[in-house]
């Protein structure tokens, strides 16, 4: 593995922080020290926001032609195809997440996001309008400017590459502000991305604490945009500091969203798929199927099976190509889990499966695929997100019952719906909040498919053709011929 990178990226270089204040980020399933990390200040982003807008305002990156801009990008997937495995091993030692997962799905998938994107870079059409004989009228799509893109622990890379690509094919410029648990393949990246020809000041890494470094992005006047993936109590304090400068806003937040299964659903499929809803990704994912809705003349059986599968899936090594369920990214993050456990206990859910902290070696954040049953929609396990391997098993006795259990927290991310009658199916679906909905199928992704939330999971789409209207504006134009 080629030496880490652990300097700020700005302007095309790696740098030190100006304060020279750095912050270790540690292995989760060992508690050791990865590397320290330039810990980025104000100052530090005003320097990469100037370079930025230098580079949007007349520098080689405003000149480039968009099919050039497309090629850099697809360039850089394949440079990033060939070195998954390297990727994939960083982000596991960084996340925890198996290794599976971070080589052989998450950075090909980053991979296809940049193509996809590459090569959309020249197909962005404006529209004339045939309305008046004496005038030619017409709207052109413009680059948005500055993107702020502050990204989430959870899928390092890939999370922040649907907000990469996008504003990059499209001609802004980007500052990136990953995780502080979790910002080596960002710094990887910006790497990669010199390499592939991407000129200097067109994309900037500046990790660095959210309190300190996101917030002072959300209030930059010399940042145009910002694009968040998050917390939903984090994204209300963005929209608040972003407001001083009426900034375009983008957040996909939190989520607590049902999996539906009805009475005729193929079950064994069905709970091979809420166990993929749950415990892919350890359950760190937004849009996790944290609450499993069952009807209840098959709630025996389906349950049977889910419990069996969760207890089959021990924890172990991320670096161990056979593990499926790794370390939780942090000690913290583990602590937060067991609370949440221990208040499903409390508040009478009866624990089917798992439930505990373990480690490996005597080490680890690891935590045990758990299923609790008996669940109630008033339960705090059944309305808060855990982001983490619990899942939540509740009963409904009618299809609009289940919408209406399915829709009852203050999230509206993701579901799914497992039926074999495809009317019911399409029913609950349309009737379900939710930006995704999967039908007899789980956490399936595509970068042309968009994904984001309704209610308090937040609002504008990544992937997609919808993306690309969250990283442009559009400037109408009259041509007087009188």
């Amino acid at each position: 593995m080629t030496t880490l990178k652990t300097d700020l990226f700005i302007d095309g270089a790696f740098a030190p922080s100006a304060s020279g204040r750095r912050f270790a980020t540690v292995n989760p399933a060992t508690g050791d020290t990865i590397a320290e990390v330039a810990e980025a200040g104000t100052e530090d982003l005003d320097r990469a926001v100037a370079a930025a807008r230098k580079a949007i305002d007349g520098g080689p990156w405003a000149a480039m032609k968009p099919r050039q801009r497309g090629r850099i990008l697809l360039r850089a997937a394949e440079l990033l195809l060939g070195a998954a495995e390297e990727f994939g091993r960083v982000e596991t030692l960084d996340n925890g997440k198996p290794i599976f997962e971070s080589a052989k799905i998450d950075m090909p998938a980053a991979a296809e996001c940049l193509s996809y994107f590459g090569e959309y870079a020249d197909k962005l059409y404006g529209d004339t309008f045939p309305a008046r004989p004496d005038a030619m009228l017409m709207t052109v799509r413009e680059p948005v400017g500055v993107v702020g893109a502050i990204t989430p622990w959870n899928f390092p890379l890939l999370q922040a590459m649907w907000k990469i690509a996008p504003a990059l094919a499209l001609g802004n410029a980007v500052v990136l502000k990953p995780a502080s648990v979790t910002p080596l393949t960002a710094l990887m990246f910006a790497e990669l991305l010199a390499e592939a020809g991407l000129p200097p000041g067109a994309f900037h890494v500046v990790p660095g604490p959210g309190p300190v470094v996101g917030r002072a992005m959300a209030e930059h006047p010399g940042i145009d945009k910002i694009s968040f993936t998050g917390e939903t109590e984090t994204g209300k304090s963005i929209l608040r500091a972003a407001a001083g400068t009426v900034k375009r806003v983008s957040m996909e937040l939190g989520g607590k969203s049902p999996n539906v299964v009805f009475a005729d659903a193929d079950l064994d499929a069905a709970a091979k798929g809420a166990i993929n809803a749950i415990f892919y990704g350890k359950g760190e994912l937004c849009s996790a199927g944290s609450r499993l809705l069952v009807e209840a003349s098959i709630h025996d059986a389906l349950l049977e099976k889910v419990a069996e599968r969760a207890r089959k899936m021990a924890p172990g090594d991320p670096l161990d190509p056979k593990t499926r369920l790794g370390s939780l990214v942090s000690e913290k993050q583990r602590q937060n889990v067991a609370r949440y456990v221990e208040s499903g206990k409390r508040e009478g859910a009866r624990l089917v499966a798992g439930g505990n902290p373990v480690s490996i070696g005597g080490k680890g954040a690891f935590f045990e695929a758990t299923v609790f049953d008996g669940v109630t929609p008033q339960m705090t396990i059944a309305r808060e997100e855990i982001f983490g391997p619990v899942l939540a098993t509740l009963t409904f006795q009618s299809e609009a019952e289940a919408v209406a259990i399915g829709n009852s927290t203050i999230y509206g991310l993701a579901a799914a719906v497992w039926s074999k009658d495809i009317k019911r199916a399409l029913r609950t679906a349309k009737a379900l909040k939710a930006g995704t909905v999967w039908v007899n199928a789980y956490n399936y992704y595509d970068p042309g498919l968009p994904f984001g939330g309704y209610k308090e999971s937040g609002f504008g789409r990544e992937r997609g053709h919808y993306a690309l209207e969250e990283y442009t504006q559009v400037k109408s134009i009259w041509v007087d011929l009188a």
